[in-house]
């Protein structure tokens, strides 16, 4: 008899837990419901971290071997690109620089540019203070020069390294354009 008892015991506890382990459980309908909000948030967050780039030739903004700008580089600046940044304020603007191969001329090194990297560097510097002249946010852009690294043609052809002489401005986080 107390094995009987006890059979009855163990069957309802058995019962309540089953119930408990079934009410976890959630239809497919449930689970697809909750993949695709999941989904649905992770293309928001990817939003929120839009990247944008503006890619300008270097040759359009800077003289041959110089560092600052031309009156065309100022007037493309001011005109096409100044205007798309002046409202942001939660983004993060980079102005990256990049030259070719070429070794630094010795006018150039006269001025304290050595070679590539700080050739780069000041260019991408002379871009971003006249972004901020042309009224944007100083808070939030920074430049940061490549030197000839990161080319994106050959530099054995005039067409390669005029493509490898660049700035590229990126605008990135929540507050950039299209996020």
């Amino acid at each position: 008899m107390a094995k009987k008892i006890m059979m009855r015991a163990s069957t309802a506890t058995a019962i309540p837990l089953a119930a408990l382990f079934l009410s976890a459980c959630v239809s497919q309908q449930q689970y697809d419901a909750v993949v695709a909000e999941n989904n649905q948030l992770k293309a928001q967050l990817a939003a929120s971290q839009a990247l944008q780039n503006f890619v300008e030739a270097g040759d359009l903004l800077f003289p041959s071997g110089g560092y600052q700008l031309s009156q065309a580089g100022q007037a493309e600046l001011a005109t096409n690109i100044a205007p798309k940044l002046r409202g942001l304020q939660n983004a993060k603007i980079v102005v990256y620089g990049y030259t070719d191969n070429m070794p630094v001329a010795p006018p150039l090194q006269t001025q304290g540019i050595p070679d590539n990297l700080v050739l780069s560097t000041r260019r991408a510097a002379t871009v971003a203070t006249f972004l901020v002249s042309q009224g944007v946010n100083p808070n939030i852009i920074s430049a940061k020069g490549f030197g000839e690294t990161h080319p994106v043609a050959s530099n054995d052809t005039p067409q390669g390294k005029a493509a490898n002489r660049r700035i590229v401005i990126t605008i990135q986080g929540p507050g950039a354009p299209g996020a």
